[in-house]
């Protein structure tokens, strides 16, 4: 068995990838310069490494979001397979808990009091006021939900096709009133064709008012002037943004210094390598056995 990685930069980045999955599968041959692997383990490979690649069973994207293996020329035959949590669960909660009790809880304000030397008691905000709705409800929107329901959160939940789970909608058809009864909006869809740019002034529009965005999914979701505007018109009361458009955010991008946006480098859930690299482990071993795989990518449907 061949396993190909492909990890980042360069080589100095998929090594400890390379060593952990050798030690956890002695029997496979692994390395960065594969060729005509069974597997491959990838995160932002050029198209040069797949073309190298003529047997692929199965491509193993080390990250949540699949859009940038999926936008590659791949191998007909290989099967796209996402990472399932794998310790990201954990953070994107703490992130997103974190962010909307800021806001809710007005440290932001605060913090903004304490620059100018104010001291000032602002009255208290209900927490049924603030309903909380999550685009996307995969097993990280999920683990949002539950984490917000615990504290006390009203939360709504929006998926391309039809749940049957009390507060989700679904479809065209359910969007709007999923936007009529959300007042947070937490973004953690993945990116495809009908994704992107999905997030615009029509969709600000429609929140309870004053609102407030979190995106933790892809910058490309969002008409980034139409945020802007939203924010300066105070149909926003705020944003905190961990992705945008064009990665890093060059220095003269305008979410740097807008008053009302906190932007985080992509740091929401990060991946961690050990908890992975055992996901993936667990997944090879399945396929060699011919057993069920979970995870599996639609190409057509870009998730």
């Amino acid at each position: 068995m061949k396993i190909a990685c492909s990890i980042g930069a360069g080589p100095a980045e998929a090594a400890p990838w390379v060593a952990e999955i050798a030690r956890a599968l002695p029997q496979a041959q692994v390395s960065v310069d594969a060729v005509d692997a069974d597997y491959a383990v990838v995160w932002r490979a050029p198209q040069a490494f797949y073309d190298r690649q003529t047997r692929l069973k199965a491509i193993f994207n080390a990250g949540a979001g699949v859009d940038a293996v999926l936008s590659m020329r791949l191998p007909p035959g290989a099967q796209v397979i996402r990472l399932e949590d794998a310790g990201m669960g954990a953070q994107m909660v703490e992130y997103v808990v974190h962010a909307v009790l800021r806001h809710v809880r007005r440290f932001d304000r605060y913090a903004a009091l304490q620059a100018d030397r104010q001291w000032k008691p602002l009255p208290p905000e209900r927490k049924v006021d603030w309903p909380v709705g999550i685009l996307g409800m995969g097993i990280l929107g999920r683990a949002v939900a539950d984490a917000l329901r615990a504290l006390g959160f009203p939360v709504l939940g929006w998926t391309r096709t039809p749940r049957d789970e009390v507060g989700v909608h679904a479809g065209e058809a359910g969007f709007a009133p999923f936007l009529a009864g959300t007042r947070i909006l937490v973004d953690m869809l993945p990116l495809t064709p009908q994704t992107r740019d999905l997030i615009d002034a029509r969709v600000f529009a429609q929140l309870k008012a004053p609102a407030y965005f979190i995106n933790v999914a892809r910058g490309d979701h969002v008409v980034e002037a139409d945020l802007l505007a939203a924010l300066d018109a105070g149909a926003l009361e705020g944003a905190t943004l961990d992705v945008c458009r064009d990665e890093p955010a060059a220095p003269d991008h305008p979410f740097w210094r807008h008053p009302r946006i906190v932007l985080t480098p992509h740091v929401s859930a990060v991946t961690l390598r050990s908890e992975s690299v055992a996901q993936i482990v667990e997944k090879i071993t399945a396929f060699e056995r011919g057993a069920p795989v979970s995870g599996l990518v639609s190409r057509e449907r870009g998730y």
